[in-house]
Order: C-alpha cells, then structure tokens, then sequence
C-alpha cells in the first residue's frame, strides 16, 4: 500500500480534513472514558489504544497528533473523574492502558518518540492514577497488525480502541476491520478513508456495481479520473455516503459512514464502527457538538439511506440545528412506524438496537420525537407513562397507543389494527 510521506523532522503541515477528525476524535474519546469509567464502584479500568499509523505526533503548527491526543484525555479522565470521586466520598479510579502506536516511517517514528516520551515519563508524578505503558512499532499496519492482535489477545485486553489514519491514496483491508471487530469483546475503530482509495478497489473488484452506483453523478467506472469535476456536488455526497455503507456496513453492528464536511470536495469520510449501540448514540451526540465538521445526505430521521435520488431531492445534514428540526419532524413519523413493524411495542435496548446503525439523530431529538408522537407512549417498569424525554429509562417499553392519529399504512402494504391489544 502506498502512503502519502508528511515530512515530520521538518514538522507535518495540518491539513483541514484532519484537523477536523481530530477534534472529534478527541471529544468522543474524552466522552469514552467517562461512559466507560462510569460505575461508582468501579475501581479499575483497563484498555489498550492501537494507532496504527501515528506519525510525529505534533504538526508543524503545534497542535497534538491522535498518539498525543490520547495521552493528554488520559491524563484529564484520570484527574478529572477522581476529583469528581473525591466529592461523592468514591473509591480513587486507576486507569491502565497500553499504548501501541505504529509508524512505517522511521523517521516519523523517531519524531515520535521524542514527543511521547517526556509526556509518559511525567506521567507517574503528575497523573499518580494513571498507568501508561507505550509500545513502538515501525511496520505497515497490515503486517504487524497479527503482532498486535496476539499480544492484546495473550494480555486479555477486552476493551481496545483502534485508530486507522492512512492518508493518502491508501486503506486498510475490509478483512482487517472485520476480524478486529471479531477478536475483542468491547472494540472500536476510528478509519478515515479517502474515497479514491475505496473506488480504485471496487472498480477493480466489481466494475459492473460500481457503475450501478455511480449512474447518479453521471460517472461510470471507467470515468474515475473525472471525480475533481462532481466532488463538491450534494448528489455526489450521497453517492459516496452509499458507497461507503454498501462497502463496510457488515463489518460490525454499528458503522457511522459520515463524510469529513468540505464543500469544496467531500474525499474523506471518518468512519467509525462498533458493536455496541451506546457507542454510536455517543458518537452522534459529539457529531451534534461538532456540527458542519461532518456531513450526510439523506433523510434525517430513521433509514437514513433509504431516499431515492431518482424522485426524492435529498438535503446535506451538518448536524446543526436546522438539521436537527428537520430530523424530530422525521423521527415523530418514522418512530411509531418502526414500534408497528415490530407488532405493537419494543423495550428501549430493542429500539436503540434497531435505529442506531441508520440514524444520524441526536440522541435529546429521540426521545424528543418519542414523547411527542400522538401515536406511542413510553411505559416505565411500574407501568406509568413517561411525561419528560430527559426521564426515559434503558427498562422502559415503548408501545404504540390504544387510540391514534391517522397513520395507516407501513412497508410491505401492511395496515395497522386500529386498537392494538394492550401488553401487560
């Protein structure tokens, strides 16, 4: 695989895309650790972070790279949730974490070092609840990433974060996700992948698809080298939003196929995944705090994707405030048509597991659209009704109403009864 070289003795400039993507990184990571490090009797959490491609760790103009990104919200999760401890009369929390951080270049990888390791040698006098141990790699991902799995996997590390930052015209294999979402109990996989890369591939492996889904921009897949004139297109997003599910929405539970928001082209698109819905409904919230730093086209509220483009126009959601008007308008309706698909109520978990994979709603705009649909209601485990969005509880039921507004007909033609009969 090729990799765009970034010269880091001299210091890697930073460019826009990545600016972006480690804002959000570092947001949900600092979010991460306080939902994971959460349980007041917890004493102990233990992880390990893979970045797979860590460069110098420090851009020309100063800013932190993702290998320092992740120590500093360490250091800040660590003193910051035992000062919090401190005054609820709380056991003291330890976080363990190994850090491996892989570079092919060696230059890079002396960099590197040089900027880890005064932080990690401080660490034990100024952050005394935090254990870091870092691990240097200097090979192509691919090639230690076999290395990487067996000692994770002999330490029995349960919960690994990975971050896959290639550059350039170069990916991770589809395999290589697939296998690590397989391998560890609790994973997550932050890829920025640049479309070419993916189309390069798939023009390879399937030509004939390829030419399916690009029908849309009035490109074919023999016509790639013409992408710099559609890029910056609104119906070139959600061609390239499409794509990118098509091609890894089977590699776990939970793929967030989002585009790095550039209007002058959209090339890059971070992708997280994971199996756990928890993961994605964080992962949308800071995509909320962040809003224009990632974009999506499509619907705004349940099945995100299902628009046709052929008839229906589409519009980009930045996750700002006029998208999130549009997605409670969309989830008001789409909610109880999903409960009817189920027959005529779900438990919360049952609903988060359905929704979570084609959704970019924040997670208020949810429960927003749960208690003000006129044709469902959410019933605590005592069987009252819920009144407030911010009070719905993970063992609640959401049920659809005795007696509803008019909505009729679902997917399939099925008609819903008029009075379903009450679950006990």
């Amino acid at each position: 695989m090729s990799r765009k070289d970034y010269e880091w003795d001299d210091g890697a400039v930073l460019e826009e895309h990545s600016a972006r993507k480690l804002k959000i990184l570092r947001e949900y990571f600092a979010k991460y650790l306080v939902v994971r490090c959460g349980l007041p009797r917890q004493e102990r959490f233990r992880l390990a972070i893979v970045d797979g491609f860590a460069g110098g760790g420090r851009y020309k103009c100063g800013t932190s790279g993702s290998p320092l990104v992740f120590v500093e919200e360490l250091q800040r999760a660590a003193d910051r949730l035992n000062i919090l401890r401190a005054t609820q009369g709380a056991s003291p929390l330890t976080i363990d974490c190994l850090l491996i951080l892989n570079d092919a270049g060696e230059e890079a990888n002396r960099v590197l070092r040089e900027n880890v390791e005064p932080l990690r040698a401080a660490i034990p006098d100024v952050t005394p609840r935090l254990n870091l141990e870092v691990v240097y790699e200097t090979s192509k991902f691919e090639e230690v990433y076999p290395k990487i799995k067996a000692r994770l996997l002999a330490a029995k590390y349960t919960s690994v974060l990975f971050n896959l930052d290639p550059c350039g015209h170069s990916h991770v294999e589809r395999e290589t996700i697939v296998d690590i979402i397989r391998s560890f109990k609790s994973v997550e996989i932050f890829y920025t992948l640049m479309i070419t890369s993916l189309l390069a591939f798939l023009q390879k492996a399937d030509s004939a698809e390829l030419n399916r889904q690009l029908r849309h921009v009035d490109l074919s897949a023999d016509q790639l080298g013409r992408l710099d004139e559609v890029v910056s297109r609104k119906e070139w997003l959600g061609t390239g939003e499409r794509i990118v599910f098509d091609a890894y929405q089977n590699c776990a539970s939970f793929v967030s196929p989002f585009s790095i928001n550039n209007p002058k082209g959209w090339r890059y698109w971070l992708l997280h995944f994971s199996s756990m819905y928890r993961a994605r409904q964080v992962y949308n919230n800071v995509l909320h705090a962040n809003s224009t730093q990632q974009a999506h086209f499509g619907r705004s509220g349940l099945e995100m994707l299902s628009y046709d483009p052929r008839h229906d126009g589409g519009s980009i959601y930045l996750f700002d405030d006029d998208g999130r008007a549009r997605a409670l308008d969309q989830l008001t309706d789409d909610i109880p048509k999903l409960i009817a698909s189920a027959g005529d109520a779900m438990t919360v978990p049952e609903f988060y597991e359905a929704i979570y994979n084609g959704t970019p709603a924040h997670s208020d705009d949810i429960h927003a659209a749960l208690i003000q649909s006129p044709d469902i209601e959410v019933i605590t485990s005592t069987g009252g009704e819920r009144r407030s969005a911010n009070a719905i509880a993970i063992d609640d039921v959401i049920r659809l109403k005795r007696q509803k507004s008019f909505f009729e007909t679902f997917s399939q033609g099925r008609v819903l009864r008029r009075n379903p009969e009450k679950i006990d």
